[in-house]
């Protein structure tokens, strides 16, 4: 009982300093996964803590619950919109580029640690998968917001390029342990079962799970427990029947964030909670796992690995992933850096310690090493990586939103949000009837200083206002940028240094920067615009157009509203000039 008590009071510890030291380095653009990692070490056997934590057994199955709470966390919050964006280029990555990551990774770790090539795919199959849920926590605490399509792709190919990197663990982890010839059937077979098994476990686990929450009649308190058990249940049930639990458990979360049930935002809060409680505890453990002395004789080689799949690898697998989908090499060098290593490598590579393959801890130790170097050289350049290449734009910070859940009915079709007025959003000033509402939705009630007015009467809107609206759900994100406070980011001048309307004719635009262009008097800047982004722009996608560039300053839903305007296109770093070459031979 006595040791019960102590080991409570000391994971207690862990994670209070954990979340202290984390708020604490966020202020120096730390990466949170190292300061967990870090930690984790230092408390671990031969670090100050000296807690003796050898048991792989559990951290496979600690692992496993954290990652299938991240991935149905991180399937909460992907907006369908960038499913639609980035499908086929984040399938492409996850697939073809996990591919050939881990086939130019595993050639060159053969060679640097003398061992077979099958040892040496097995590295590179283990750290192959990115962590983007590592990049948008980066991001979030920079304040730094990316381009819609280039944000799209790494949070897609995250979700999905987890099972391909593990059937190829489990393939070259079975070829070593039984080293026998398989079969192409028997691949293919193990292939559908992973990638078709789990996306069937997913898409009916998570309309079932959808329907539970809706059908069921409980405290508020319950649903986010039933989300979580649903979610790891399905987990479990995929992996058990051999298909693909961490594919299963990402689309069940896709399924249940992109429809509008009556616990929407209980069960979104509760998530963000249980998702950073896992990744404390994941990174604490793994950190507790590792013996900095062992490192040391494979640090020299490993640091070779970790500098072939960032600089090599990873670029030409993304290069030859995303070029036929029309991407820009300032895109593809960002996407390429950003390819962060986060908890799946490590986890991995536990694998092979678990299956009892010899020398199996120069896996793990690899693996930890390259995930240590992501962290520390890609993670703390993140966002300055993105500001050089012109690759962000102004964040909106998140409006103050307070959802009311209709009963019956008529909840499943409409809600009532509740809004503050910002002091530099998009209304204040603006009447009610100027707001730039959608057709679908409709103020009901302007509230200043305890009183509430009808939409008719109210005044202008002004800072400190609370503004209720009857809306459809899929008219809130318009609602949000509407009422949400623009960063001073713009003072940059990131969307142009003037804009225009989008209904204005291109003609005109054409007649003061461009008078020798031919256009078509009937198109307008906003058609033209999206016609050149391939007909799904997003705010901060930019062309050319004559000796200007053109910029999507502002959109409602898929309609772009306004299109900024930059007289001097030229890089603001002399460097850079190379990548615009490129780009516009790509173009």
């Amino acid at each position: 009982m006595e040791a019960s008590h102590q080991l409570i009071l000391l994971g207690s510890v862990l994670v209070l300093l954990s979340i202290f030291a984390g708020v604490f380095s966020a202020r120096f653009g730390v990466p949170l996964l190292l300061v967990f990692l870090g930690l984790g070490i230092l408390a671990g056997e031969e670090g100050p803590g000296g807690i003796l934590f050898r048991d792989f057994h559990a951290a496979y199955l600690i692992g496993s619950i954290a990652l299938a709470i991240i991935l149905f966390d991180g399937g909460l919050r992907t907006d369908p919109s960038d499913i639609r964006r980035a499908l086929w280029p984040s399938l492409a990555l996850a697939t073809i580029g996990v591919i050939v990551t881990a086939a130019i990774v595993g050639a060159a770790t053969a060679w640097l640690f003398s061992t077979s090539l099958a040892r040496g795919l097995l590295i590179g199959a283990i750290v192959a998968p990115t962590d983007a849920a590592a990049v948008s926590a980066l991001l979030h605490l920079r304040r730094l917001e990316l381009r819609a399509r280039v944000a799209a792709i790494l949070e897609v190919e995250s979700g999905i390029n987890d099972p391909i990197s593990v059937l190829l663990a489990l393939f070259l982890v079975d070829l070593l342990v039984a080293p026998a010839p398989l079969p192409a059937s028997h691949i293919v077979a193990l292939l559908a079962r992973e990638i078709v098994g789990g996306a069937a476990f997913g898409v009916g686990g998570g309309y079932l799970l959808l329907a539970l929450v809706n059908r069921l009649e409980a405290t508020s308190g319950l649903y986010p427990i039933l989300a979580l058990a649903g979610g790891t249940a399905l987990f479990g049930a995929a992996q058990t029947a051999g298909a693909s639990g961490f594919l299963a458990v990402y689309l069940a979360g896709l399924i249940l964030g992109s429809h509008r049930h009556r616990a929407t935002q209980v069960i979104n809060q509760a998530f963000d909670a249980f998702a950073w409680l896992s990744q404390i505890v994941l990174f604490l453990m793994l950190g507790l796992l590792v013996m900095p002395s062992a490192l040391i004789p494979m640090l020299g080689p490993s640091l070779v690995v970790a500098a072939v799949l960032m600089l090599v690898a990873r670029p030409v697998a993304v290069a030859l992933c995303l070029l036929p989908f029309g991407y820009t090499v300032p895109e593809i060098a960002f996407i390429s850096w950003v390819g962060l290593r986060g908890a799946v490598p490590i986890f991995l590579a536990i694998i092979p310690v678990l299956a009892g393959l010899p020398h199996a801890a120069i896996f793990f130790g690899v693996a930890f090493i390259v995930v240590l170097i992501s962290l520390i050289l890609q993670g703390w350049t993140v966002a300055t990586a993105a500001r050089m290449l012109d690759l962000d734009v102004p964040p909106l910070q998140p409006a103050s939103r307070l959802d009311i859940d209709l009963p019956g009915p008529l909840g499943d079709e409409n809600t009532v949000a509740g809004y503050r007025v910002e002091a530099r959003c998009r209304a204040v000033s603006k009447g009610v009837e100027a707001l730039p509402l959608p057709p679908t939705a409709s103020v009901l009630v302007v509230i200043r200083d305890g009183i509430a007015r009808s939409a008719a009467s109210a005044p202008p809107l002004a800072p400190g206002d609370y503004v209720l609206a009857l809306a459809r759900p899929e008219d809130l994100a318009l609602l949000d940028r509407l009422f949400g406070q623009r960063s001073r980011a713009d003072d940059r001048g990131l969307l142009g240094e003037f804009a225009f309307d989008g209904t204005t004719a291109l003609a005109a635009i054409a007649h003061l920067y461009d008078p020798e262009a031919a256009t078509d008097a009937a198109v307008s800047l906003a058609e033209f615009v999206a016609s050149r982004c391939g007909g799904t722009p997003s705010v901060g996608d930019r062309t050319r157009f004559g000796a200007v560039e053109l910029i999507v300053r502002d959109m409602q839903g898929d309609t772009i509203t306004q299109v900024g305007v930059e007289l001097d296109p030229t890089p603001k770093h002399a460097w850079r000039s190379w990548f615009q070459l490129l780009r516009r031979r790509f173009e």
